[in-house]
């Protein structure tokens, strides 16, 4: 097993999967995952989540190794998902004896995935109740839609660590050496986006406790400069943009609207533009595409038309946005057709469904190819995304 201090009585007993091309099916994680899981060594020897099926052999060892011997007293499950979730009837079939805590959804869904019985083995929590297992005690808090409905943390009070469930986790197996913050975003705004106001709620319960730890189901223990990253789940929560720049994301079937594409970040560019990033839907991971359009205050989306509607790939883009609540942006509108151009009409009704979206009145219409008079209207559609 990986050695890696928590604390004296905290240990770890997590695995890397960096053998998993697709977390949830659908995000790509080119350095994988991890699936966190501790242990706290006390008077009562409690687990804290258990991890992917995936994962269990190595668990299962490296709970054994951590163990010693000793028995497992409870188990306490903050989040009901499969990657975490997976061997919650392994460890009750395991240890007999194992008490497991939850809240009342937590059990319910407990039912839902498992042929278990937990007659007489429940500890049923609530907020702000306690469970003292020697030297340690833990309070929980509940975390509901971040980003399931059972979803708690728990707050252990002698040593100050916040186990945060899926909150200030992110992509990448521990192993991985990299920013925090870029794949924490892309994790972050995929996974939890939705759920701003439920993430908000959170962060006020911490705010009150005197956090020195946290750790997270996935990615690194946090331990040092906390501040940094609630602040930074401050910033994604409230949806504020993180920094002043533009994303230009376009959908071109034959390349000549990402010709019109690359030549607004030129422009962009030109005009002053702090940052200007750029994606090729049909070819750039949605995920990073969905990052950044968080990340930035501005976004400029261009689309050829297709079906009379909108090509596929910026459609897509565009269902992720909504979902993920996207708003108190700025946006610019380019489409492409060369014979009945429909997508900028469809795109806009799309943008004036979300929350505080700002859209440019100047829309940029290509007719097949662009030429002078089109990159007249871009310099025009520039300096308003600008002002």
């Amino acid at each position: 097993m990986k050695e890696m201090k928590i604390t004296d009585t905290v240990k770890y007993v997590g695995v890397d999967d960096k053998t998993l091309d697709l977390f949830e099916s659908q995000y790509v994680i080119p350095n994988g995952v991890s699936y966190n899981s501790y242990v706290i060594l006390d008077e009562k020897v409690t687990v804290m989540d258990t991890v992917d099926a995936r994962a269990t052999e190595e668990w299962l060892a490296n709970l054994e190794e951590v163990l010693d011997g000793r028995e497992v007293d409870y188990l306490v499950v903050s989040h009901m998902e499969p990657d975490h979730a997976s061997n919650v009837q392994n460890l009750i079939e395991k240890y007999p004896s194992m008490q497991v805590v939850g809240n009342a959804k937590t059990f319910n869904l407990v039912s839902q995935f498992f042929n278990v019985d937990l007659e007489g083995r429940k500890v049923l929590v609530k907020e702000g109740d306690t469970l003292n297992i020697g030297s340690h005690t833990l309070q929980f808090f509940m975390a509901p839609m971040v980003h399931w409905p059972e979803v708690m943390v728990t707050y252990e009070q002698s040593e100050k660590i916040l186990f945060s469930a899926d909150g200030f986790g992110k992509f990448g197996a521990l192993d991985t050496d990299e920013d925090w913050a870029c794949e924490a975003r892309r994790y972050y705004f995929n996974i939890v986006g939705k759920y701003g106001m439920q993430v908000q709620n959170l962060l006020k319960k911490a705010s009150a406790l005197d956090i020195e730890m946290i750790c997270p189901l996935h990615g690194p223990i946090l331990k040092e400069n906390l501040a940094y990253y609630i602040d930074k789940y401050n910033t994604w929560s409230s949806y504020e943009p993180e920094e002043e720049g533009v994303l230009v994301a376009y959908a071109s079937i034959h390349g000549n609207t990402a010709a019109a594409a690359k030549k607004m970040v030129e422009i962009l560019g030109e005009k002053g533009a702090k940052k200007v990033a750029v994606m090729d839907l049909s070819r750039d991971d949605m995920s990073e595409a969905i990052e950044d359009a968080f990340k930035y205050d501005k976004l400029v989306v261009a689309a050829a038309t297709y079906d009379n509607g909108v090509f596929p790939c910026m459609e897509n883009f565009l269902t992720h946005l909504k979902a993920k609540n996207f708003q108190k942006r700025k946006v610019a509108i380019m489409e492409n057709g060369s014979w009945a151009p429909t997508a900028a009409r469809q795109m806009k009704a799309v943008f004036e469904s979300m929350k505080d979206i700002t859209i440019c009145d100047t829309v940029v219409t290509i007719k097949s190819v662009m030429n002078d008079d089109t990159v007249e209207v871009m310099e025009k559609m520039a300096d308003e995304l600008m002002a």
